[in-house]
């Protein structure tokens, strides 16, 4: 399995061939197809009972750390990462050099205990992927929740996020289509989808997504594919197949953020910090 940092450079190239910026799904595709990784890597979880995201993506979301750190990289808040001046202006990059600057940086480490393989050692601050807040959600949305409670989250959450009319219908004998809706855009067009939602530990392949999209033909003009695990390669390229209804896949990660950002059952708590400016007083 490669390590994080030798994904420094492919993910620095993915960013170069992407205009200088991406979401962080744009990049891990962009890198997949440059490192032609096979499907059984692809498919490996880093920590399948904790959390759905695959061995690489967590190495990558420590790549993107530590190249942030050492100023090659910047992210906005709303998930687009973008080369700086640093890194457009370098010819090429050390990963090396970069994780011994950034290991550097934190203070607290003894001499001895780094773990070079490692990319949490030396850290204290974890990439926003990998923090213990999505591992208990997952664990709450396969472990704790029933099929019947995650479907009307699902519903839930396509309300929050604009889709109207939309409805659980699953049944067994349904094809997999477990409800309906209606998405609108900018309040002038719509279209009508079906969506299937699947609590899964695991890699969800091609042949669900085959079977889910003949669900939908001649029922909605696309479908939506919801998972607590991850997609398989030959599933997002099912997915997006040329001359076939597209299907929108979703998910754990992109699960999490989405109950983040619209605040159903995951919490953002702002600290407020409080300082004392000396020199106002003494000004006086």
């Amino acid at each position: 399995m490669v390590t994080f940092d030798q994904l420094m450079l492919p993910l620095m190239k993915a960013l170069v061939n992407l205009g200088g910026s991406a979401s962080i799904d744009e990049m891990y595709e962009e890198v997949i197809e440059l490192e032609k990784f096979d499907e059984d890597t692809l498919a490996a979880l880093h920590n399948p009972e904790k959390s759905s995201q695959t061995e690489i993506g967590y190495r990558l979301a420590w790549a993107r750390t530590y190249l942030k750190k050492a100023g090659y990289l910047e992210n906005s808040a709303r998930g687009v990462w973008a080369l700086t001046d640093k890194a457009r202006q370098s010819k090429e990059i050390d990963s090396r050099e970069i994780v011994s600057y950034v290991r550097s940086l934190d203070k607290k480490t003894s001499k001895g205990s780094e773990d070079p393989t490692d990319p949490a050692t030396a850290i204290d601050e974890s990439p926003e992927e990998t923090l213990a807040w999505r591992e208990h959600l997952h664990h709450i949305l396969i472990e704790e929740m029933s099929p019947d409670a995650f479907e009307r989250l699902t519903q839930r959450m396509l309300r929050e996020s604009g889709f109207v009319h939309v409805e659980v219908t699953g049944r067994t004998g349904d094809g997999g289509i477990d409800g309906k809706g209606i998405a609108r855009i900018n309040g002038l067009m719509s279209f009508h989808i079906c969506f299937q939602c699947k609590k899964y530990k695991g890699s969800v392949g091609s042949p669900e997504i085959r079977d889910f999209r003949g669900a939908t033909v001649g029922r909605a003009d696309r479908g939506m594919f919801i998972t607590t695990g991850s997609f398989t390669k030959s599933a997002i390229e099912e997915a997006n197949r040329d001359g076939a209804a597209p299907i929108d896949l979703v998910d754990g990660d992109q699960l999490a953020d989405k109950l983040k950002e619209l605040a159903l059952g995951v919490k953002t708590e702002l600290v407020e910090k409080v300082t004392v400016d000396p020199e106002w007083f003494l000004g006086l």
